[in-house]
């Protein structure tokens, strides 16, 4: 008998191991039951997440507005008269009850001086006729007649002293003279403006606020006016309109501010920074924000159950860099990539941000990798 080569033996053999191999395949192949789904798809999809803590923030609201005196009045003359001394120069200081003009009064003195004597007498004639009423030696339209000569005469005296002060006007509180209209010789009539008062001691702030902002307000917050040259004087709001303006929708408000160098700041324009009270913030990208169905700011987070959560957010502060935002729960399981890819209440797979690599899918859209055990 024909000996078999060796080579045909082996390749014999290699085929019936290959025709097992395959059969045993084609066995796993057409299983009843389908083989167990990995663990990779039953975790979800994986996000990035950072956990974080609200942290204390002080909000501000700037707003441009104007300074203006605290007090400030326009000087005009009570009477007639010819300019006589000007006893303060323009731009001097001075103190409540100064005089800071004198006005020709025309002998006003000597007419006072004869009024007061005339009082005098009418005082000592209807003394004397009570005295005599009371012994009846004269008749009682005579005492009346007497009493009202009295009264007339304490009339025409204090309208003399009136005359007499308004020639004399006295600054009605501390301040600056700051202008005077009249030369020595000009002749004054009442009414007319002669001169300004103005008390810089402490400034008004003025400006306008939004509808938005002016919830936010309340009286006595600080605030910190900042001027165009740089520097900075303190106070606080004083005041907050209760109607917007109609043709602006805006609310007017006010803050005194402390000018203790009497700084010339009055008319000019600062800018009002004011500190409203503390808040409990999360902070991150402004990129983390987007809009729901209904308009509102939302931030995609991760419950306990790592489960997707989209909750509104109220947003205080904003830069280009960070947005500041309350509403959230803290801690805060922040997604702070792959949001875009899951959907609330979806479960997905946690992977804290120091552990996360980054790749792009062939859509374009980023997507989260951790290393594998």
């Amino acid at each position: 008998m024909r000996r078999i080569p060796f080579s045909y033996a082996l390749a014999s053999l290699l085929v019936l191991v290959l025709a097992i191999w395959l059969a045993f395949g084609n066995f796993q192949r057409f299983q009843s039951t389908p083989p167990d789904a990995s663990p990779r798809s039953e975790a979800g999809p994986r996000v990035e997440v950072v956990v974080q803590q609200s942290t204390p923030f002080i909000p501000q609201q700037v707003v441009q507005g104007q300074l203006t005196a605290e007090r400030e009045t326009t000087l005009r003359a009570n009477v007639a008269g010819f300019v006589e001394q000007k006893p303060v120069a323009q731009g001097s200081r001075v103190e409540a009850g100064d005089t800071l003009l004198v006005l020709d009064n025309d002998a006003l003195s000597e007419r006072l001086k004869q009024a007061r004597d005339e009082l005098a007498v009418a005082e000592a004639e209807y003394s004397g006729a009570r005295s005599l009423r009371q012994r009846e030696l004269i008749s009682q339209p005579e005492l009346l007649r007497l009493q009202s000569a009295l009264s007339a005469s304490a009339a025409s005296v204090a309208q003399l002293e009136n005359q007499l002060e308004d020639s004399r006007p006295t600054a009605p509180f501390a301040g600056v003279l700051d202008r005077v209209q009249v030369e020595l010789g000009d002749l004054l009539q009442p009414g007319e403006e002669w001169g300004r008062l103005v008390d810089d001691r402490r400034l008004t702030g003025v400006a306008w606020v939004s509808q938005q902002q002016v919830g936010e307000l309340s009286v006595g917050l600080p605030v910190t006016a900042r001027l165009l040259n740089g520097d900075h004087i303190e106070g606080e709001l004083t005041h907050i309109s209760s109607r917007a303006d109609e043709s602006t929708r805006s609310f007017y408000i006010e803050a005194t501010l402390d000018n203790p160098t009497n700084k010339r700041l009055a008319g000019g324009s600062a800018e009002l920074t004011i500190t409203l009270p503390p808040r409990q913030v999360h902070t991150f990208s402004p990129a983390l924000l987007s809009l729901d169905g209904e308009g509102r700011l939302t931030v995609k987070h991760l419950d306990d159950d790592d489960q997707v959560r989209q909750s509104a957010v109220e947003l205080i502060s904003a830069d280009t860099q960070r947005a500041y935002v309350a509403g959230l729960p803290d801690p805060l399981r922040l997604i702070t990539l792959g949001a875009g890819m899951v959907e609330r209440g979806q479960t997905v797979s946690p992977v804290p941000a120091e552990e996360a690599t980054i790749s792009q899918s062939p859509n374009g859209q980023d997507s989260v990798h951790a290393p594998v055990d």
